[in-house]
């Protein structure tokens, strides 16, 4: 409730101080539960915009936050809220950050003002729609999401599926991820908060495809729960088909068909899936395929058979 003279702000976008409060550091692009007084509602940090050093109130650059790390950033959340500036009122400008996997409190903040873009930029209403696109097709989109450590064969299997699919008179296209990184994300390295920034970009496209009713292909090793969680939030039930190409590491690292395993060893990768960062396998995927024990050949028509029974192929 508000006065008539001083109405709450609406808007969905925000820049907030923050205090990161979790072992595990805050990183931009994944999503957190934004709790603000009674309401909880998905927020993302799209930008960090500085970090403050408490000793001497120094703005610092920085992609992420630490424990116990404060930093001025923005935030952008799915829907609009009503709210006030902190310094106004602390009950309608306070809130907290939650993780979505463990349900951990991580952060605490206070919001400062509306972004002036959270009031200029609107969803442009258009008459064709993915139905229209999928029945001009004969089709039913969706997105297979090929996951797995580097070597697992992901690429190999996922470009036979691709193959597989256009026999079959289906439309659709393949997102590599070594593909993607000379153009798309070639601004992206493999630290933790860039590989969030490389899934959340490809799943964003990868929407985008599906909406225009497509049989979407991704292989990426896309290693930490939460993006793929935050991936299959863009997709209607049924759409995101999460395929694990379950090798173990001792076979993909023995099979090293580019030498990254062994320049990791050597410790001249950084930031290797794997090696020195981890890999997260999937809890529940749609379909487990394992090269180990199956040619890429047999995965492929493992994952084709699967879509059948999954009522993805008619």
């Amino acid at each position: 409730i508000s006065v008539a003279t001083a109405p709450a702000e609406v808007a969905d976008q925000f820049e907030a101080t923050l205090v990161w409060m979790s072992d595990d550091a805050m990183l931009p692009g994944r999503p957190y539960l934004l709790k603000i007084g009674t309401r909880t509602l998905s927020a993302t940090i799209t930008e960090p915009k500085y970090k403050i050093n408490v000793n001497t109130m120094e703005h610092l650059a920085t992609k992420k936050l630490d424990l116990n790390e404060i930093g001025v950033c923005n935030l952008a959340l799915d829907r609009p809220i009503a709210f006030d500036p902190y310094k106004n009122n602390r009950d309608t400008g306070a809130f907290i950050l939650i993780d979505r996997m463990s349900n951990n409190t991580v952060g605490a903040g206070m919001l400062h003002f509306a972004l002036r873009r959270a009031h200029n930029v609107h969803l442009q209403p258009v008459d064709m729609d993915k139905a229209a696109r999928a029945r001009s097709k004969g089709q039913r989109p969706a997105v297979l999401w090929f996951t797995g450590l580097s070597g697992a064969g992901k690429s190999t299997i996922a470009n036979l599926v691709d193959k597989k699919l256009h026999a079959l008179g289906r439309h659709t296209y393949l997102l590599d991820g070594d593909n993607l990184r000379h153009g798309l994300n070639k601004d992206l390295g493999f630290t933790d908060a860039d590989r969030v920034e490389n899934i959340r970009r490809v799943a964003e496209v990868a929407h985008l495809f599906v909406d225009a009713g497509l049989i979407v292909l991704t292989a990426f090793i896309s290693p930490f729960l939460a993006e793929r969680a935050m991936a299959r939030r863009l997709f209607e039930e049924g759409e995101f088909i999460e395929v694990h190409v379950d090798t173990p590491l001792d076979v993909a690292e023995a099979r090293d068909v580019k030498g990254l395993y062994r320049k990791a060893r050597r410790g001249e990768l950084r930031n290797f899936t794997g090696v020195d960062s981890p890999y997260e396998p999937p809890e529940a995927p749609e379909i487990r395929v394992n090269t180990e024990h199956q040619s890429a050949e047999a995965a492929a028509d493992a994952v084709i058979a699967r879509l059948r029974e999954l009522g993805r192929l008619a």
